[in-house]
């Protein structure tokens, strides 16, 4: 309700913006339009005295020379700009933030939500904890309103994570922070399947290129750098535009081919487990995932049989391991 009534009051705020423009534009002209006369008289009073006098004379040319200087490159840029401007609507491009200050980061959030609303969100991430499990997170509010979700993340027990954590060398960020944030970000979509929405997160083992986001008609993309923090890179939002020659069409197409590419398995919500497919969908295997997990039942299995040895120790993680692959061929 006190949305409703907060978009009424701008709505009549924006109407009666557009009315007093109209009456100050016709305020000035009417103001420029009777000093003219006056103007006229004085501007030829004092040129009857400044013609007479060289030093006088010498200092409106060279006035007048940097106001045509100033003139003609103001001219140049607006080309230019309009040029540049007309090239980034071709590509698609509406909005660029090259840093995220906090001004930066609520539109970023506002935007996102406008146009991720009764959307089915597509996401390509790392851990994907920044983006929509913190509660200042681009997508943390989005993921509520949003009709279904699409999201592929890091595989944090791949060769790749372990490097690019490596490669960014920040103290706070280690392999086993970034494993608890993808179970964090597993967490939240088990939450918003059990609510009834559509989910669905697949992981991907190679290093991340872009954090890209396509909400609608709008795509967000980021690029992974190899030794910075993503929130440090820039921004740009794509636009979907009917001529389909825009880079939202190119990213767009790279996230389908991602996301239907059978080297990359689903995450099974309900079971834990990693389902790898065929390319005509029908399952092909299914992996535990969590290896700690299985390592702790592996431990418990060898504790009921009253084992102690490393041998025996071994011995039962071995067959516990020939039973779980055995299960899931």
């Amino acid at each position: 309700m006190l949305k409703e009534q907060l978009s009424h009051v701008r709505d009549l705020l924006n109407g009666a913006a557009g009315s007093l423009y109209h009456i100050v534009v016709v305020a000035l002209s009417a103001g420029i339009a009777l000093s003219l006369p006056a103007v006229a008289r004085s501007f030829l009073a004092y040129w009857s005295r400044v013609e007479n006098e060289k030093v006088y004379l010498i200092a409106v040319e060279i006035a007048a020379a940097i106001c045509l200087i100033l003139c003609f490159k103001a001219i140049h840029r607006s080309l230019r700009d309009r040029t540049l401007g007309k090239m980034a609507t071709g590509a698609g491009l509406v909005s660029f933030f090259p840093r995220r200050g906090r001004r930066a980061q609520s539109r970023i959030k506002k935007l996102k939500e406008r146009h991720g609303t009764g959307r089915t969100v597509m996401v390509i991430g790392s851990s994907g904890y920044a983006t929509f499990v913190d509660q200042v997170g681009d997508l943390s509010t989005v993921l509520e309103k949003c009709l279904g979700a699409k999201i592929l993340l890091v595989n944090p027990y791949s060769q790749e994570a372990s490097t690019r954590l490596q490669a960014i060398a920040h103290p706070n960020v280690t392999l086993e922070s970034f494993r608890q944030e993808v179970r964090q970000s597993i967490e939240l979509l088990k939450r918003l399947k059990a609510i009834g929405k559509a989910v669905k997160l697949k992981l991907y083992s190679d290093p991340p290129l872009v954090k890209l986001v396509i909400l609608g008609d709008y795509l967000w993309l980021q690029h992974y750098h190899t030794d910075l923090d993503v929130q440090t890179m820039p921004e740009y939002v794509l636009q979907h535009n009917l001529k389909d020659h825009g880079l939202y069409t190119l990213w767009y197409q790279y996230f389908v081919q991602r996301w239907e590419s059978t080297d990359i398995p689903e995450y099974d919500l309900d079971t834990d487990e990693l389902v790898y497919r065929g390319h005509n969908g029908s399952e092909i295997r299914r992996e535990r995932f969590w290896p700690e997990e299985a390592s702790e039942d592996a431990r418990q299995g060898v504790g009921a049989l009253g084992l102690t040895s490393d041998t025996s120790t071994a011995r039962v993680t071995r067959h516990f391991d020939a039973d779980l692959l055995e299960a899931n061929t």
